[in-house]
């Protein structure tokens, strides 16, 4: 059974033109660790590039983010060069963790999370009000490197956007490798350190059994490389046996942790038509949908230090509900009781609108139906 673990989201401010090169050199940088070769990468480039140039020509502002799309189950996750299936290496890297390997950057996982890159966008208004005029290929009114939106459709296995004259606009892209198959179901994430931090305290793992999927959403006490071990020491014991008792994964992370600075822990497994939830701390779920939204309140405890007895709450979930679980690092306003959002924009709106710049932050928006 392999787990896959989420590596390091990587943010690009848009407050300046030169923003635009700065995003095509991550998504060229983010590809090439993905094992994208010529033009798979140079298209990365250009979709960060057309999505940030947008930003900054059109907008008050906004960000662009940058990360490996994260796979789920056998199958999905691609070895990282001369690893064998399920192969991990530690997560972190750097001080308190694995050396970097070649071409890494500190906090880098080595063997990813799946041949695929996503390319996240957000920005402070105004948006659009014909977005459909928009999205057609050519339509730009600036030259750019892809000649607009309609260019990033295109070129992306998945195009999202959603647009509006008062709040602006949400786009995602994902560029995935032809040659390894899809995600079988949507997945939404980022995971992001404090502004100015190499480390992230918060970490995010899931994994594919027959008939149902389990996640965790770690988040170590503090920041910096303390917080990052705290993190890794729970992820570490998910990875061992992801398919464990919810309840029994915190008993073994609370001993594991023993001798780290402790943290908060949430776990979720999503089986068809149901979810069991158990967490201790400040890592905050919900469950979305038609109906009204329902909480998933862990207990309070720290993981390492103090660790109560948490229940396993069981829910019944429609095809189309949506689980997110999130650190204390991003918000809560954004809840919408009454529909289910696309896990990719959520992950752009919680990232540059809901987030904390202040603290680390994690969010994972798991989809309820298994044919996504």
């Amino acid at each position: 059974m392999t787990a896959t673990v989420a590596g390091l989201t990587r943010q690009i401010r848009v407050d300046h033109p030169s923003a635009a090169y700065a995003a095509a050199r991550v998504a060229r940088e983010t590809a090439h660790e993905a094992g994208f070769a010529g033009v798979l990468a140079d298209r990365a480039a250009v979709v960060a590039a057309e999505l940030a140039g947008n930003i900054d020509k059109h907008t008050a502002g906004g960000a662009v983010f940058v990360q490996h799309t994260l796979f789920g189950g056998p199958g999905g996750e691609a070895p990282g060069p001369g690893q064998g299936p399920g192969c991990h290496s530690t997560l972190f890297g750097g001080p308190g963790g694995e050396a970097p390997g070649p071409g890494q950057r500190p906090g880098c996982h080595s063997t990813f999370t799946g041949r695929g890159v996503d390319v996240l966008a957000a920005d402070d208004g105004p948006g659009m009000a014909d977005l459909d005029h928009w999205l057609l290929d050519g339509n730009t009114t600036t030259a750019t490197m892809g000649t607009g939106l309609g260019a990033v459709k295109r070129m992306a296995a998945e195009f999202r956007i959603t647009s509006s004259p008062a709040t602006g606009t949400l786009a995602a892209a994902r560029l995935l490798d032809p040659a390894v198959p899809p995600p079988r179901r949507a997945i939404g994430h980022f995971r992001l350190p404090r502004d100015g931090e190499e480390y992230c305290g918060d970490a995010i793992a899931l994994a594919d059994v027959t008939g149902s999927r389990t996640a965790v959403v770690a988040d170590g006490l503090g920041h910096g490389p303390e917080a990052a071990e705290a993190a890794e020491a729970a992820l570490r014991v998910f990875t061992e046996n992801p398919d464990r008792p919810l309840s029994h994964q915190l008993t073994n992370m609370h001993r594991a942790l023993r001798t780290t600075r402790g943290a908060a822990v949430a776990l979720v497994r999503i089986a068809p038509r149901r979810l069991e939830f158990c967490g201790v701390g400040n890592v905050s779920g919900v469950s979305l949908g038609a109906g009204p939204s329902r909480l998933l309140l862990s207990t309070p405890g720290i993981v390492g230090f103090t660790l109560p007895s948490a229940p396993v709450r069981h829910l019944t979930l429609a095809d189309d509900d949506v689980v997110v679980l999130h650190t204390d690092g991003v918000g809560t306003g954004w809840r919408v009781p009454g529909r289910a959002p696309d896990l990719l924009l959520l992950a752009a709106d919680l990232a540059h609108r809901h987030r904390n710049a202040r603290d680390d932050a994690a969010m994972l928006a798991l989809s309820a139906d298994r044919s996504a």
